[in-house]
């Protein structure tokens, strides 16, 4: 038998009903029914044990992010990336450490990969009370530092792709030491996520030593291979700072959010969330700096919560920047966030 999502399923509705009554569910019922009938249907179009099992895994393991993030959703997080091949007597490791604890001074949390090298030093520098784990299961390493090993905010992942969602889902801002392979992956698909809209603007740090010279090296791939052969535009290279003082870092990370709050959308308007109200000079020069963002016709205005808001009843009270985004560069909302700031 046929199951949908967008109409009735006469057999399945109430039973699947019941089942949600009997777990108390109030909230969301309609997408929790949508995920019963999503499970239901997996089982009819395939029979492949082993693809059952991976959607199981990753539903199992998305389930407890859930849990594990859920009561720190108000918290500023900071996501740390780096190898886990450094030395406790590298000044990179000491680096990662020192960051990590003056993030924890500015009232931010700390998330790291829960293993060796960085994300040893920045869990150490951060304290087991201001540090999560993301651990990827691995068959040639230990599993977590001892910082993180029986730390309740450790969540323990089989999927690397699950895993950095809840990395960059979770986070406010992105830090990345040097590091292998892992780290290259995760500096690219944090940038594209950020340069294709599938993930709001976050600060994203390159840390470094002086004279370490391993992100100017990037640097050189990323301006002559990348920018040079204008396979990305010049406002993707503001998607990042290259810096080299974790105190200068920090600074980086806690200006992005002097005035901006959050952002998310409503239909096609982007619906940014303020500390402060801004003024009518300063929406006068939006929209005469950013006029090219905008969809023909459209504005900067400052607004009211939405309605489409009502699911973020904490954050009524803040003022809205809004526009209707040409969503051409998604790049340019990290400059229009900036530019925000400097009011």
């Amino acid at each position: 038998m046929k199951l949908f999502f967008r109409k009735p399923n006469p057999q399945f509705d109430e039973k699947i009903n019941a089942l949600i009554d009997l777990a108390t569910i109030n909230d969301n019922r309609d997408i929790v029914h949508e995920l019963v009938v999503a499970s239901l249907k997996i089982g009819q179009d395939t029979k492949d044990r082993s693809i059952l099992k991976m959607m199981n895994s990753t539903l199992k393991e998305m389930r407890y992010t859930a849990k594990v993030f859920g009561p720190y959703r108000n918290r500023m997080k900071v996501t740390i990336f780096g190898s886990a091949r450094t030395p406790s007597d590298n000044p990179l490791y000491k680096m990662a450490a020192r960051f990590a604890q003056k993030l924890v001074e500015n009232d931010f949390v700390v998330i790291t990969g829960g293993g060796f090298g960085i994300m040893e030093a920045a869990s150490r520098g951060a304290g087991p009370d201001s540090s999560f784990g993301i651990i990827i299961k691995l068959p040639f390493e230990k599993i977590a530092n001892e910082i993180i090993a029986n730390n309740p905010r450790m969540v323990r992942y089989k999927y690397f792709f699950n895993r950095k969602v809840a990395f960059i889902k979770e986070t406010h801002a992105i830090a990345l030491f040097p590091g292998g392979f892992g780290t290259m992956d995760e500096v690219m698909e944090t940038l594209t996520l950020m340069q294709t809209g599938k993930q709001n603007p976050v600060p994203i740090v390159l840390l470094e030593t002086k004279g370490n010279g391993y992100w100017e090296k990037w640097m050189e791939f990323i301006e002559g291979g990348l920018l040079g052969e204008e396979y990305i535009s010049p406002e993707d290279m503001n998607l990042f700072t290259i810096i080299n003082d974790e105190e200068e870092a920090v600074k980086v990370i806690t200006s992005f959010y002097r005035h901006y709050h959050s952002m998310r959308y409503a239909g096609d308007l982007v619906v940014m969330r303020l500390k402060t109200r801004l003024g009518e000079d300063a929406i006068k020069a939006l929209n005469e700096e950013f006029s090219e963002c905008l969809v023909p016709g459209g504005s900067f205005e400052i607004r009211d919560a939405l309605p489409e808001e009502q699911d973020e009843p904490e954050l009524s009270e803040l003022p809205r920047l809004t526009f209707p985004f040409n969503k051409r560069s998604f790049s340019k909302l990290k400059i229009i966030i900036e530019r925000i700031n400097s009011f």
